[in-house]
């Protein structure tokens, strides 16, 4: 995402959906850091959880399944911006650093490429507008009754596998694009 002068987010999927490479910084703090602004995140947990029921039928599995999410606080220059929770079917994530707290060297999506799970460059995405819960009020530093904007990727393994849904529920206006890097 970058920032323009009014302090919209104009969003670029692109570098969130590449591997990184060895040393590089994550897609977040390199695209904030370009722009002169500090971009962070926070993990608040990695678990195995009952997922929504768009992630579960996603990924094909049935009620009593689990999946992994890692939930993430982004920041940007130390203020909250975004709840990230991002899923993966278990039989991918666990026993991963998907699965464990602490931060991915290169990122999840790095790490998903190291395991076979490279994943495509043109993911389903989903946007939704709806008002805070009083939990993401909290988190966001939002009054109550705000309005959030919540993007939903679908991600599919270059192979077709469903390997992560990203739910990232954001405080500011959004104008987006996906764009595919010139051969």
């Amino acid at each position: 995402m970058s920032v323009s002068s009014d302090d919209t987010w104009i969003g670029d999927a692109q570098p969130y959906l590449a591997p990184r490479r060895e040393g590089e910084r994550d897609a977040w703090s390199s695209e904030a850091a370009a722009r002169g602004r500090r971009g962070t995140q926070r993990l608040l947990a990695a678990e195995e959880v009952d997922p929504p029921a768009a992630v579960r039928d996603f990924f094909g599995i049935g009620p009593e399944e689990k999946a992994v999410v890692r939930r993430r606080l982004i920041l940007l220059d130390g203020k909250p911006i975004e709840l990230a929770d991002s899923y993966y079917p278990v039989h991918v994530a666990r026993g991963t650093q998907l699965a464990r707290a602490g931060k991915i060297r290169g990122g999840a999506v790095t790490l998903l490429a190291s395991m076979g799970f490279t994943p495509e460059d043109s993911p389903l995405e989903d946007v939704a507008a709806k008002i805070a819960s009083p939990s993401q009020c909290e988190s966001l530093g939002l009054q109550p009754g705000a309005p959030v904007l919540v993007l939903t990727r679908f991600t599919r393994s270059i192979a077709g596998e469903p390997v992560e849904v990203s739910v990232m529920t954001m405080t500011r206006h959004l104008r987006y694009r996906q764009r595919k890097e010139a051969s």
